[in-house]
């Protein structure tokens, strides 16, 4: 992965984060730098995933690596969400 690839997978880790967050019903107590953080993991993680099933790079936008974004983005939002609300109930 190049630089330019890089940056562009924080960008748009950023943005998959947030819509991560809408995407889980409900209200989640955690501070939106995390929120931001899911999101860039998630994009790492689905694009991982995107190749282990075979999406390639194309011209345009991939929207099948971004739905395995999102689905990564969604889990990692409620797998935070769980951790920050038992951490408050301690």
């Amino acid at each position: 992965m190049s630089i330019g690839g890089i940056f562009s997978a924080i960008i748009i880790g950023l943005i998959i984060g947030a819509l991560g967050r809408l995407i889980v019903p409900g209200k989640q107590n955690f501070p939106i730098w995390l929120t931001l953080l899911v999101g860039v993991v998630a994009a790492f993680i689905g694009t991982f995933i995107a190749r282990l099933f075979g999406v390639q790079d194309t011209r345009g936008i991939d929207w099948l690596e971004l739905v395995f974004q999102l689905v990564v983005a969604a889990i990692g939002v409620v797998a935070v969400a769980s951790i920050y609300r038992s951490r408050a109930s301690t």
